[in-house]
């Protein structure tokens, strides 16, 4: 059997509202999610063996342990007896930074789950396949579909058609971010401002108004991410700059194709050693 062929995208946060600390000490967030022209390679078949083989290669793909969200997906499937027995090989080439901000490893869950459930190899409804998606990790869902999202508070999703077409620099430092310790040393919180679907969430003047409310702790804890945002907000012709998830990378925003490539030019010369790629929304 050969392998199918998988784009597993990147998501970046466009906001992030943190409500407040829930009692099990996780959070209640709302956020905007978009998508951009970044992916890791995903290889899957089905093959007659005991036990799934699940391997990863790529720059990004050192330290990815035996706990990774396909894993988990895998065996959450497993026990809920929906693969009825069917075993698989899975190879992903790690495109996307670990620990960026950019929910690789919850994007790779999804695009698996997803594609599971269009060649009806498991027979969910999308209300379970939610379920699922979040026993995997918070992020997975997100992934579930390629639009533009808005995540409400009590974590109902609702997905948008609107394109945004936007130019974006996403830069990394040459090291990742504890989400874990990062929503500990939350301190400030929000007021919802995401009630009900509204196409207006994602008009660019509102964007560029927006905010990532976990930006405060993290250029507290890392310096070096704060000096990267300053120099990424004086840029030429920049329209916003913010940091995706918890970090660490950072994205900013251009209307313009030619715009983005001179501000690129600029950012070389100054973080030689640093990680980025020249994408779109998409």
């Amino acid at each position: 059997m050969v392998f199918k062929k998988l784009k597993s995208w990147a998501k970046i946060n466009l906001s992030i509202n943190i409500i407040k600390r829930l009692q099990n000490n996780y959070h209640s967030i709302e956020s905007l999610i978009t998508f951009v022209n970044i992916f890791d390679e995903i290889k899957i078949k089905k093959i007659n063996q005991k036990k799934h083989k699940v391997s990863f290669s790529g720059k990004f793909s050192n330290g990815i342990g035996k706990n990774n969200t396909i894993i988990t997906l895998l065996k959450l499937l497993e026990k809920k007896k929906l693969l009825k027995n069917k075993k698989f090989e899975i190879k992903i080439k790690k495109n996307i930074p670990q620990k960026s901000g950019l929910g690789g490893g919850s994007m790779n869950a999804a695009s698996i789950l997803k594609y599971l459930r269009q060649n009806k190899i498991i027979n969910i409804s999308n209300k379970i396949a939610d379920k699922i998606a979040y026993k995997v990790g918070s992020d997975v869902i997100l992934g579930l579909e390629k639009k533009n999202s808005i995540l409400f508070k009590n974590k109902k999703i609702v997905r948008l058609n609107k394109k945004l077409n936007l130019h974006v620099l996403i830069v990394m430092p040459n090291f990742g971010c504890s989400t874990k310790k990062i929503y500990f040393k939350i301190k400030r919180f929000s007021k919802p401002l995401y009630l009900k679907k509204n196409n207006q969430f994602f008009k660019l003047n509102n964007l560029a108004k927006s905010k990532n409310d976990l930006e405060y702790v993290v250029f507290k804890e890392y310096p070096k991410i704060k000096n990267l945002n300053d120099f990424l907000s004086n840029l030429p012709n920049i329209f916003f700059v913010r940091m995706t998830g918890s970090g660490s990378a950072i994205a900013a925003y251009f209307k313009s194709k030619n715009s983005a490539e001179k501000a690129t030019k600029i950012f070389k010369k100054k973080y030689r050693s640093y990680w980025y790629i020249l994408s779109k929304t998409i």
